[in-house]
């Protein structure tokens, strides 16, 4: 395991981590690797969560150019009668 040295802690954060180890029932070096994994887990959900949004946005982008790619001047079949004509074999 990695040791960290020589954090210079102000003396009011110094003291709110010490409070919170008090209520929790720990030792501040416990309470601040929670709080470290915590606030790491916090920002790679962050991370992930602007991904999606980009993946969104790159798929929306992409089939609005297939959309518009696509021949205009094509006459579909009625679904109608294509639906009735299978109905009368």
């Amino acid at each position: 395991m990695a040791t960290l040295h020589n954090l210079d802690l102000p003396d009011d954060l110094y003291e709110q981590l010490q409070e919170l180890a008090t209520a929790k029932e720990s030792s501040i070096n416990a309470q601040l690797i929670t709080l470290l994994q915590n606030g790491l887990s916090v920002a790679q959900e962050q991370r992930m969560a602007e991904q999606k949004r980009q993946n969104v946005a790159q798929l929306l982008e992409e089939s609005r150019r297939r959309r518009e790619q696509l021949p205009t001047d094509i006459e579909w079949p009625d679904s109608t009668a294509m639906i009735r004509e299978d109905r009368d074999r």
